[in-house]
């Protein structure tokens, strides 16, 4: 099943609509109003069939995962016996980020994109750790885009980057577990767009705190979540991803090779820590996924389009203005270079 969020007018202005999702019929169907009419049918009254379809559906597609394997049942029921006053075309859809998670985790387990990586920056082999644990960073949930969302372009960064991953969406809670118990925990795939400024990254990481506003401006997820077991969603080691900008070819990728597997990386993550429903973990930058791999960068108008087989198509223009600033902090004098000279 294919599982978005779209943005619908309604009494109360504009509001988050959990949808299912037919990309062959370029359709989507509403989810709470499929139910709230499939409830009215079967004699419900009109406040009962909406509080339960509201219950079901609610804005947060987290929270609608955390109620379980009860949320897929319910929306294959809903959607099947959708009228067409709740389903609506393509062309009248806006379209959100397809998840509101509660927490954003970044992987790097891709070994071809980290050797093209490393050679572009002439920084050599990657670190050894990577091949003994899991690397990954936490981003801020503030900035999470959606398809054909907009996207401010940061004044603060002159080499603008996007990156190609897959998104692995967490469907349950989970402390300590095993990789056999945490493919458990795996509701479904997404396209994720680790979008980086590598000249911001390049200074900010030499202070050994991890990524901050090279990565914090924007993180595309969508279009939509296809669930594990969808019949159109090939082995996940076996996905071809293409990259388009401003309409043309950049380049193209398979999923394979992972260092670890998708259920090693929940399992990991969920080390002395807990998964939570509605987590993504990007599975870091498929080889030549970057425009970085390419000798490239984008600039402010362009547009990303990220595909993958199986899930769909992930298309966000940057503003053609740059994004400006009220305040940017002043270099500060550093009181170790008098030890140092």
């Amino acid at each position: 099943m294919k599982l978005g969020r779209i943005s619908r007018t309604g009494p109360d202005g504009p509001a988050p609509r959990l949808v299912a999702v037919h990309p062959a019929q370029q359709r989507v169907v509403d989810l709470a109003a499929a139910e709230r009419l499939r409830l009215l049918a079967d004699g419900a009254t009109p406040e009962a069939a909406r509080r339960l379809a509201d219950a079901l559906f609610p804005p947060s597609m987290s929270a609608a995962i955390a109620l379980g394997p009860a949320f897929v049942a319910a929306a294959e029921r809903a959607d099947a016996a959708a009228p067409g006053d709740a389903s609506l075309a393509f062309d009248e859809v806006r379209w959100i980020a397809a998840l509101d998670p509660p927490v954003i985790r970044d992987s790097l387990t891709f070994p071809l994109h980290m050797k093209q990586y490393g050679e572009r920056l002439g920084v050599g082999a990657p670190n050894p750790q990577f091949f003994r644990t899991p690397g990954y960073f936490k981003g801020s949930t503030g900035v999470v885009f959606g398809h054909d969302e907009e996207i401010p372009y940061p004044s603060f960064a002159e080499r603008l980057d996007y990156e190609l991953e897959l998104g692995l969406v967490v469907g349950g809670t989970g402390r300590n577990l095993t990789p056999d118990q945490a493919q458990e925990r795996l509701f479904g795939l997404t396209i994720f767009n680790d979008f980086s400024a590598r000249d911001i990254q390049a200074r900010e990481m030499g202070m050994g705190m991890g990524p901050q506003k090279c990565k914090d401006f924007a993180f595309g997820i969508g279009p939509w979540i296809t669930t594990i077991g969808d019949p159109d969603l090939p082995p996940l080691d076996q996905l071809t991803m293409r990259v388009r900008v401003n309409g043309e070819e950049w380049a193209t990728g398979v999923s394979e090779g992972m260092i670890y597997s998708p259920a090693e990386l929940l399992a990991y993550v969920s080390i002395g820590d807990v998964l939570q429903p509605g987590d993504i973990i990007g599975s870091g930058t498929v080889g030549n996924g970057s425009a970085l791999e390419l000798g490239r960068h984008l600039n402010p108008g362009d547009t990303v389009e990220l595909e993958i087989d199986g899930v769909g198509v992930l298309r966000n223009r940057f503003s053609a203005q740059p994004e400006q600033y009220p305040w940017w902090p002043q270099p500060r004098e550093n009181p170790f270079d008098a030890v140092r000279s």
